[in-house]
């Protein structure tokens, strides 16, 4: 993880906001399933690639988070957080993925709190009306292996790297977040179908691009929401001979909660905010199957023994 979440009270966010309130060029609105982030920078690459994330809000709708992105000489990179008035500040922070990370964050910060909506740093897809989730630590393959689930006929995206999710009687519905994809470069090297896309892209210098996926995947590729049915956790263990293994609910938490949630983008993690995720994760896995796969051998395949979950 590259950053620490400084805590800062209402009074010293609002000597900050006003501190640089000559700095904000550019100010724009994302919907976030329903929750209104405002961001206020200088940058305007920083707005660009957020256009292209995210959906648009109505610039009259009152916002429920903002994320004020600067850049200054002298100083370190730095992220400041209220959490009273859901203000993040962004100082050098010269990496878009965690912009979009954070901002994600902020409007999970409300939706948990005060509308019992709940956030996963996972990818969900649709795959013939049964929704599936990878989640997973960084670095075991969850870009790498959402993507490959799109190539199948009757999948589609829900999102592949932050959803929110309400529980129902009928089961837990993911709602997807972003209008396009943050991906790298390397996906195309992985899954031959993709290098036409990223051949459309534009690179930034940690190899990544905003893409939008139904150049690959077609117009009705992407869908706003799925019923979760299996969540696939995955691992990188070569000690461990164990392909796939069936998870009961109290080990997948176990597993979730060694991994910090398998999400380094928690703003808050006081007990509280930790008791209101164990909670939800309880009831999460106790009404889906649950997976482990060990991703040491190849992509691809790695990818059979996950196809043959969803396919079980």
């Amino acid at each position: 993880m590259g950053y620490e979440v400084k805590l800062i009270t209402a009074e010293e966010k609002t000597k900050l906001f006003d501190l640089n309130a000559r700095r904000y060029l550019y100010t724009k609105k994302a919907n976030i399933y329903g929750c209104c982030i405002k961001l206020l920078t200088e940058l305007e690459d920083v707005k660009d690639r957020w256009e292209d994330n995210f959906y648009t809000a109505d610039e009259n709708i009152r916002s429920h988070g903002r994320v004020v992105v600067l850049k200054e000489e002298g100083i370190p990179l730095e992220v400041k957080y209220d959490p009273y008035t859901n203000t993040a500040f962004l100082t050098n922070v010269d990496y878009y993925g965690w912009i979009k990370s954070i901002t994600l964050a902020v409007a999970g910060d409300v939706l948990e709190d005060e509308h019992g909506i709940y956030p996963v740093h996972g990818a969900a897809i649709d795959v013939d009306g049964t929704g599936v989730s990878i989640i997973a630590p960084p670095g075991t393959g969850k870009t790498t292996h959402s993507w490959g689930l799109l190539r199948l006929k009757g999948a589609r995206l829900v999102t592949d790297d932050w959803y929110f999710v309400r529980m129902y009687e009928q089961g837990p519905m993911a709602f997807g977040s972003e209008k396009n994809c943050y991906v790298e470069a390397d996906i195309g090297k992985i899954w031959m179908e993709y290098e036409g896309l990223l051949e459309k892209s534009h690179f930034d210098r940690r190899g990544r691009a905003i893409v939008n996926v139904r150049w690959a995947v077609g117009s009705g590729g992407v869908v706003p929401m799925t019923t979760l049915r299996k969540i696939i956790m995955l691992k990188r263990e070569k000690e461990d001979p164990t392909v796939v293994r069936k998870l009961g609910a109290d080990e997948a938490l176990d597993y979730l909660i060694a991994n910090d949630f398998c999400n380094p983008h928690q703003l808050v993690r006081d007990e509280r905010k930790l008791r209101l995720r164990r909670d939800f994760f309880k009831k999460l896995f106790e009404v889906t199957e649950v997976y482990l796969v060990n991703t040491i051998k190849p992509a691809h395949e790695t990818h059979k023994q996950i196809l043959n979950v969803i396919r079980s």
